[in-house]
């Protein structure tokens, strides 16, 4: 029963980093409208949000040596929790970016936590379906927290309503908490320390290919609804749909990917999932028919296979155990890519459009391609 806990509080740890994450694309234009600023500005802010998750992931390198698993996501999201109830009593836009912050902050830790709670509960034979499974909420989340930020602006919500209800997913989540017992680490510190001198190559390829992943996505969801609707003419509703519509189609993926993965094995599924990311991104910024982009938005989803969390389980089986140290690197590589993407993106619309910020995002899965394809070369051979 213990395990079937601290498993949820994992999930919910995904779902809540995804609840801050997903509706930003769709929240930027009230935001702007809101606070009378360029749209730019407003994405810019979220910086704080992303900049926080990369400096909790950094923490996270080092902080499960010093403190357990358990004390640490206690104290992290109470201080989350605080921090969105804040969003809904200030009317300033710098205040609104401290409270990101935190957030940030917190999600970080609170992620590699999770994952390492998830790494360390179950063998490596079902670790791979696990942190699948796991990412799946992080998809539900998109879908359930893009519908609501879609409704609560329609129907002249605060907003930061959708932030709301992510402040009571994690009420769950510290309740949840409180009653579990979590595996600890901390007398692991010394081995995590001697094991990062010795990571192979291939594992330094593949966390670059992490930061290009995150990067690419956030390109796309963050600037395609904007791009629908300034360029194409569409109804911010519809626009944010397209967001949805991927989260959708990633969550049908991830469903199906956590049974495949046990038969076709990682290697192979992180080969194709690399493609088919590629692929399924370039038709966004080609395709100018509303229809068909949700509709591509939905293939989109389902052909990146939950793909972040594919090569991290590829990453765990090139060591003989992983450590939450090597989590935690896995994890800062892809919360970089998160932590950069609204700078990024902000500079190359204003500099060109959000066209060719879509253009970027394939380019940056192109890139993630051939990481992963010399990872697999320099795998080493007495792994797996």
């Amino acid at each position: 029963m213990n395990q079937y806990r601290i498993t949820l509080v994992s999930f919910l740890a995904y779902f809540i980093m995804s609840g801050m994450l997903s509706p930003i694309g769709i929240l930027t234009g009230p935001m702007a409208e809101y606070f009378d600023l360029p749209i730019t500005q407003v994405t810019q802010k979220f910086s704080w949000l992303t900049m926080g998750i990369l400096i909790g992931a950094g923490l996270a390198l080092f902080v499960f040596d010093w403190l357990k698993i358990k004390t640490l996501m206690l104290v992290v999201y109470t201080a989350l929790g605080l921090s969105l109830a804040s969003m809904f009593l200030t009317e300033g836009l710098d205040l609104v970016g401290y409270a990101l912050g935190l957030v940030g902050v917190a999600c970080g830790i609170g992620l590699a936590g999770a994952a390492s709670t998830i790494s360390g509960a179950y063998a490596d034979d079902s670790r791979a379906s696990m942190l699948v499974i796991t990412d799946g909420c992080f998809s539900v989340a998109g879908i359930v927290c893009s519908y609501l930020a879609v409704h609560f602006i329609a129907d002249q919500f605060h907003w930061a309503g959708v932030y709301g209800f992510v402040g009571l997913i994690t009420v769950l989540l510290l309740v949840l908490t409180l009653i579990s017992d979590f595996p600890e680490h901390i007398e692991e510190s010394k081995a995590s320390v001697a094991e990062s001198e010795l990571w192979p190559v291939s594992i330094w390829l593949c966390i670059g290919a992490l930061f290009l992943y995150t990067l690419g996505q956030y390109s796309m969801l963050w600037w395609l609804p904007n791009y629908a609707t300034t360029a194409l003419g569409v109804e911010a509703g519809q626009a944010g749909e397209l967001v949805g519509r991927f989260w959708t189609g990633m969550f049908a993926a991830q469903i199906f990917v956590a049974w495949w993965v046990l038969k076709i094995g990682v290697d192979r599924l992180l080969m194709i999932g690399a493609f088919t990311t590629v692929l399924g991104s370039i038709p966004l910024w080609l395709v100018t028919d509303v229809e068909h982009l949700v509709v591509l938005g939905l293939v989109w989803g389902f052909g990146n296979l939950g793909l972040l969390k594919i090569m991290i389980s590829f990453s765990t089986l090139m060591v003989e155990k992983p450590s939450p140290r090597l989590i935690s690197a896995l994890l800062f590589g892809a919360t970089t890519g998160t932590a950069v993407s609204p700078y990024i993106t902000s500079q190359i619309v204003e500099m060109t459009s959000n066209y060719v910020v879509l253009q970027f995002s394939s380019a940056c899965y192109a890139a993630l391609a051939i990481l992963l394809v010399l990872a697999g070369r320099f795998r080493p051979t007495s792994q797996h």
